[in-house]
C-alpha cells in the first residue's frame, strides 16, 4: 500500500502591486476602486458570530472586537497568497456599553433605531494587513453620530417601510449615504470610516510601501 501523501495547496502569486481585499463587502470594494487602489477580492471564511460571542462574553470593547475581526478575516485569506498584502476590515457600532450587529429583521431595525434615538453612538472601523500569515499593520478610526431626538416613531416606521431590506445591511438599521441621512442631527468623523474602512490611514500605508505612488 502506498503511503498517503499530503498536498500543500499551491500559493497564488498576484501580478504587479495588487493587494487582496478579504471581504464580501461591496461597499469596501467600491471605496478601494474609487480611490484607485489596485486589488482583487477574496471572501474570508470566518465565523463572525462565534468570534463576537466569545469576545462579548469577556466584556471586550467594541474597538477590540472590530480589530479582532479585521485580523481574522485577513488571516483567513492570507494562507492562499504568497507575499501578498491581504486587507481585512470590520466595523462595530457601540452605544454606551452595548455593541450592535446588523438587524435580523424589520422589528430589530426599529428596536435599534429607538435605542439610538437622542444618543451619541460610535461607528468604529478597523483595518488590518496580513502578509504570509503575519500581521504587519493595523489601524482604526471612530466616527460619532447622533440620531435625532425628535425622530418620531411614525417617522422611523415610514423610513423602514421606504428603505426595505436596505435597513438590514448595517448595524443601527441605517445607511448614511442614502435616505438614512435624515435620521441624524449630528455626524462627526470621516465618511469612509462611517462606511466601514479607515481609508486615509490605509492609503498612507500603501504609499509608504510602494503599492501607491507618493
Amino acid at each position: 500500500m502506498k503511503p498517503l501523501t499530503r498536498h500543500t495547496p499551491k500559493m497564488i502569486d498576484l501580478p504587479d502591486n495588487r493587494i487582496v481585499l478579504a471581504s464580501a463587502s461591496t461597499t469596501r470594494h467600491n471605496i478601494l476602486t474609487a480611490a484607485g487602489v489596485p486589488h482583487i477580492v477574496d471572501s474570508p471564511e470566518v465565523d463572525e458570530c462565534e468570534i463576537k460571542s466569545v469576545l462579548r462574553a469577556r466584556n471586550t470593547s467594541g474597538l477590540e472586537i472590530a480589530k479582532a475581526l479585521a485580523i481574522a478575516k485577513a488571516m483567513s485569506v492570507s494562507s492562499k497568497y504568497s507575499s501578498a498584502m491581504v486587507l481585512g476590515a470590520d466595523q462595530v457600532l457601540q452605544c454606551g456599553g452595548e455593541t450592535l450587529d446588523k438587524p435580523v429583521d424589520r422589528n430589530d431595525a426599529l428596536r435599534q433605531l429607538r435605542l439610538l434615538r437622542g444618543k451619541t453612538h460610535k461607528l468604529i472601523s478597523c483595518a488590518a494587513i496580513v502578509c504570509e500569515g503575519i500581521k504587519i499593520w493595523v489601524a482604526e478610526d471612530t466616527a460619532k453620530l447622533v440620531v435625532r431626538k425628535n425622530a418620531s416613531d411614525g417617522f422611523l416606521d415610514e423610513y423602514l417601510s421606504t428603505v426595505g431590506t436596505e435597513a438590514l445591511q448595517g448595524p443601527g438599521g441605517y445607511r448614511v449615504e442614502a435616505r438614512g441621512a435624515q435620521l441624524f442631527s449630528r455626524i462627526d468623523g470621516s465618511h469612509f470610516t462611517i462606511l466601514g474602512l479607515p481609508l486615509l490611514p490605509l492609503l498612507d500605508y500603501l504609499r509608504k510601501n510602494g503599492v501607491l505612488r507618493v
